[in-house]
């Protein structure tokens, strides 16, 4: 199926962020917000992209070639065709979070429709923990659908819990649950962690997709953050 990897985008990214809010999220960010998410240097934003087999690029290590260049230029056609130009990427889900103080609050964790219920999110999820805890945060938080059951059994999988509840938060009435991790710096929060991650790698594995950037500097981050 090709290759799989989470970087951060570029403003030349905007159109297909824009493209796949639409799709995913029913137009939760404009282009202006994606803007300043990007040059925030207290959000992470990251970006799902697959590329085909055989576009490895000119370095023939595809995760070292197009982890290290966050530039990768997205133009958007149509909401039917999500996809960035460069070396022939498409876009499959993005997520964020705010780093508050010492907090990681995820405001965003979308999958193109297409893709959905294959491990995608789980490992955006995943990569948005993993930086969190590179950046030395304490805890992460979350608003939740109390009817989404799919997502509700996501974060729970990685240790959330529900501490509270925002009444009628949603456009259409919807109350929010309020999600907490309260245990990033703990050594047995690296340890699920790394399982997730693992048994994400091997769902997606065996689907077909290859998961680039493995043997490079996020592997690394990884190592820093929970091994040295």
């Amino acid at each position: 199926m090709g290759y799989l990897y989470c970087q951060a985008p570029g403003h030349d990214d905007i159109p297909a962020l824009v493209a796949l809010d639409q799709l995913a999220l029913g137009g939760l960010w404009s282009a202006e917000g994606y803007g300043r998410e990007i040059d925030s240097p207290n959000s992470c934003l990251l970006m799902l992209l697959h590329r085909p087999d055989g576009s490895e690029g000119a370095e023939g290590d595809l995760s070292t070639a197009s982890m290290a260049d966050p530039q990768i230029s997205a133009n958007l056609v149509s909401a039917n065709s999500v996809s960035a130009n460069l070396d022939r990427a498409t876009l499959l889900g993005l997520g964020c979070y705010w780093a508050i103080l010492d907090e990681a609050h995820i405001t965003v964790l979308a999958v193109d429709p297409r893709y959905q219920r294959r491990g995608l999110g789980k490992w955006l999820l995943v990569n948005l923990l993993k930086d969190a805890c590179h950046r030395d945060l304490t805890r992460a938080t979350l608003e939740v659908r109390p009817s989404n059951s799919l997502a509700l059994a996501l974060y729970e999988s990685f240790g959330f819990e529900t501490l509270g509840r925002r009444h009628r938060y949603y456009a259409d009435g919807e109350d929010a649950l309020i999600f907490w991790q309260n245990s990033l710096k703990n050594a047995d929060f690296g340890d699920l962690l790394r399982r997730q991650r693992q048994r994400t790698i091997s769902r997606l594995e065996r689907q077909g997709w290859q998961i680039s950037g493995e043997k490079m500097s996020v592997n690394r981050t990884w190592n820093r953050t929970f091994e040295s």
